[in-house]
């Protein structure tokens, strides 16, 4: 016998008793049990839309930004009649475009107003260049109203009457090395199959929409409700989230959970609910800011379709029967079927939010709340993978860049800023063992006339050998690096004078040495300057150099070393 036949059957001996009773209490509490369901639910779903949506966008969003990063891009920006250019660019646009979801790219330039584009399917091979983008033209105000605000980043959601395309566009500024804008690039995806992947879900009784920081409405199922082209509107000309609303206090109060969101906007995952009215019907709203995108995601939840009240009829018979019983069996069901899911889901989606992605065993009850569990798990399993992908990304990016940042690109020895580092911590460690070190000095003899004479294709390959041979005559432990132009500094630790003396001897005759044998002859200037604990990074510099300078004053070829006692060695 099925249970809801059993409440009935009870219902039916006991009505005539506790029939008022029953209703009022059935009333007060399906009502209660409703609203507080709907606000868990509503507050989780705004959760699931969001993290769905941006699943979506923030790959697509990063590929933008690398490719408005990309060097060929950036080259070609500054120089767009250089044809060369212009096709290493094009390679680039192409190998971006395969990556993105829907295989389409645009990148527009500042300086010529040129506007380039290819889809899926690879339509415009070979003339990507689509247009020319016309500052009087109001189809075209969009790149222009961008550039003037100095965004990096902006959706929009837009038709393009050249392409006769519309997406939703995301769009990345492109900066030279200056931080000057020289142009725009991003991609787009199909407006209706992002409606339909993302907003339209086929799940009666939800409806789910997004807003801009201004309330025009970008996303939703009724394309007519869309505000197209929303970042060159006015404000009052605009499709705000207000117009689905036909009573004044239901406008006042979504613009109101807009504003206090806004407010709020550092409280992570912060959800704004109330009630609303929506073509007659009572809706539950719920609100969340979207940082990452700068957009509000709003469900609206109809309680009536979701849950509706002829689904608790049974209960009637329940509190009949028995209020004790009633109450001990409802809070059973709802429990395990409800509360509990949700109160595990909730956890789960803090958890998210904290960071951590490892999730506890989640109940998944035959109802919407067990798909919704298993979407979430499914959601968070992607999330972390996409997480964990980006951060090596990033770390193993910045280990690079830390690197190139103090490696001389020509000659593969320390820059400036490599040597100023590791002479700065082996004067602290210096001061803490009471350790001495060496600092040299060096650069090549009347290297402006080698320049003249033989090129400066051959001043490069001297600094080069000359790199070649300070690393042949130098300790494993030293560390040699380019100054600049046609000077070196070598930092020899440990050390002592007699070190100090024969490694800079040993450097300037091998130099003069295997420059011989190349057939371009070439000499040195050597100072060096012997360091105690106490010295700082200006002392040192200036005694080394104060060195070099005599060495080249008293005729180069030679080694001048300054010591602390200012003695010196000048040997031939």
């Amino acid at each position: 016998m099925r249970l809801k036949t059993r409440f009935l059957s009870i219902a039916a001996g006991l009505i005539i008793i506790a029939a008022c009773a029953s209703w009022l209490a059935y009333r007060e509490l399906s009502a209660d049990l409703i609203e507080r369901w709907g606000r868990q639910v509503a507050e989780i779903q705004v959760r699931y839309d969001s993290a769905r949506l941006l699943q979506s966008l923030e790959r697509e969003i990063g590929l933008a930004r690398q490719m408005a990063n990309s060097t060929a891009l950036v080259n070609w920006a500054a120089e767009p009649q250089n044809k060369a250019l212009e096709a290493d660019a094009i390679r680039e646009m192409e190998s971006f475009r395969d990556n993105f979801r829907d295989n389409s790219y645009f990148v527009a330039l500042r300086e010529s107003g040129r506007y380039y584009f290819n889809n899926e399917q690879n339509d415009y091979a070979g003339k990507q260049f689509r247009y020319v983008l016309n500052p009087e033209e109001p189809n075209d105000a969009w790149f222009y109203q961008l550039i003037e605000e100095g965004r990096n980043f902006h959706l929009n959601v837009n038709p393009d009457a050249e392409l006769g395309v519309t997406k939703l566009w995301i769009d990345v500024l492109m900066r030279s090395p200056d931080d000057r804008i020289v142009g725009m690039v991003g991609t787009g995806m199909n407006l209706d199959t992002f409606l339909q992947d993302i907003v339209d879900i086929n799940q009666e009784g939800i409806t789910t929409l997004f807003v801009d920081y201004n309330g025009a409405i970008q996303l939703y199922r009724d394309r007519n409700y869309i505000d197209f082209a929303s970042v060159i509107k006015p404000e009052g000309q605009k499709n705000t989230v207000d117009l689905l609303f036909d009573a004044p206090e239901d406008k006042q109060k979504i613009l109101g959970m807009l504003q206090l969101l806004k407010k709020n906007s550092d409280k992570a995952g912060h959800v704004e609910s109330g009630f609303v009215t929506v073509e007659g019907r009572q809706h539950l709203a719920g609100v969340a800011f979207l940082p990452a995108i700068g957009w509000f995601e709003i469900t609206l939840l109809d309680l009536n379709t979701l849950l509706p009240k002829s689904y608790l009829w049974p209960l009637v018979a329940v509190f009949i029967a028995s209020l004790l019983i009633t109450l001990i069996v409802f809070h059973l069901i709802l429990q395990s079927r409800i509360v509990k899911p949700i109160v595990g889901l909730e956890k789960a989606v803090e958890k998210v939010r904290s960071g951590s992605f490892t999730l506890p065993r989640l109940d998944k009850p035959d109802n919407e709340i067990g798909r919704l569990v298993d979407h979430f798990e499914k959601m968070t399993e992607s999330l972390r993978d996409s997480t964990r992908e980006l951060e090596n990304k990033v770390a193993q990016r910045t280990d690079e860049l830390n690197q190139l940042a103090r490696i001389d690109p020509l000659t593969g020895l320390k820059n400036r800023r490599g040597i100023d580092e590791a002479l700065d911590d082996e004067i602290q460690r210096s001061a803490r063992s009471g350790n001495s070190f060496g600092l040299i000095w060096l650069d090549i003899d009347h290297f402006k006339a080698i320049n003249d004479q033989l090129g400066h294709q051959a001043g490069d390959e001297i600094l080069c050998r000359v790199a070649l041979w300070l690393k042949a005559s130098l300790r494993p432990y030293d560390h040699p690096g380019r100054w600049g132009g046609d000077e070196f500094v070598i930092l020899l630790s440990p050390c002592d004078p007699p070190t100090l003396e024969h490694i800079a001897k040993r450097i300037r005759e091998s130099v003069e040495v295997e420059s011989r044998k190349t057939g371009t002859p070439v000499t040195i200037s050597v100072g060096g300057y012997f360091s105690k604990p106490g010295d700082n990074i200006s002392k040192v510099l200036r005694n080394a150099d104060q060195a070099l300078y005599r060495a080249k004053k008293e005729g180069r070829n030679r080694v001048c070393i300054n010591t602390r006692e200012d003695t010196e060695i000048n040997p031939a």
